[in-house]
């Protein structure tokens, strides 16, 4: 038996439209409520912002994350990367499903540049071992994402069972393709879009979309289907586009 399991991921770029014009942080939580994700992983999350939170009367009054969340999401995360004076921001988590515990690993390789890697375990009814989710925003120097890829690659080889389900998603910065060196052939997953020898999907710019940057690699499920969400109206709300999945998970049978 299977059980069906919808994920999504997008740069929400701190909650502002391309080039910083409008804040758009509560057309953003409409947008991720129509997807309606069971899973949703989030990068470029703004955890704090005192200057925002002054300048826009309508900031929400919780950090983004929390704030997305809320009501729908009941389980969350945020790994704190980059910190500043008047706040920070980093990567997210929001599940419908418990998350059983959460680490959020230093992969800076470059001090102006601060990335981690957000792993949650995630429990699914009647899966007698958790899904393993990692939330990515890579970098944007290749020499630091081949540094930052190895790092993934012994979390997942030290932590995750070979045989546990796993989804590695986010803003990989990976013009070139190179994840699929390690992503597939070190560690067996597949980029949900690039099934049959196919590539993964176009997600950047949001508003016409040319560059590969955004992808979603599982190991141990099954792809039902796919999309990326570009052109109006989700142009408006970030620079990247969104993309999800409808997948299956292979459940325990008593």
């Amino acid at each position: 038996m299977t059980l069906p399991l919808s994920v999504a991921t997008w740069n929400i770029h701190k909650g502002f439209s391309q080039f910083n014009r409008r804040m758009m942080v509560h057309e953003l939580r409409e947008r991720l409520r129509e997807l309606s994700a069971d899973i949703v992983f989030l990068q470029e999350v703004q955890g704090l912002h005192l200057g925002h939170a002054e300048r826009h009367p309508d900031w929400p009054a919780t950090p983004q994350h929390e704030f997305l969340a809320e009501d729908v999401w009941g389980n969350h995360s945020y790994g704190r990367n980059m910190v500043y004076d008047h706040g920070h921001h980093g990567n997210a988590i929001l599940s419908r499903f418990p998350i059983l515990h959460e680490h959020n690993q230093d992969v800076t390789h470059l001090r102006f540049e601060k990335r981690g890697l957000l792993h949650c375990a995630i429990e699914l009814p009647r899966l007698a071992q958790p899904l393993h989710c990692v939330c990515v925003h890579l970098s944007l120097f290749a020499r630091s994402r081949r540094r930052q890829m190895d790092a993934l690659g012994s979390r997942i080889e030290n932590l995750v069972p070979a045989d546990a389900p796993l989804l590695i998603a986010g803003d990989f910065n990976d013009w070139r393709n190179h994840a699929d060196d390690l992503l597939a052939d070190r560690l067996g997953l597949v980029e949900v879009f690039a099934g049959e020898g196919r590539r993964p999907s176009r997600s950047y710019p949001a508003a016409l979309p040319m560059f590969r940057l955004d992808r979603i690699y599982q190991r141990g499920l099954q792809v039902a289907a796919t999309e990326v969400h570009a052109g109006p109206p989700w142009s408006s709300i970030s620079d990247h586009a969104a993309l999800s999945a409808e997948l299956q998970v292979r459940i325990d049978v008593p």
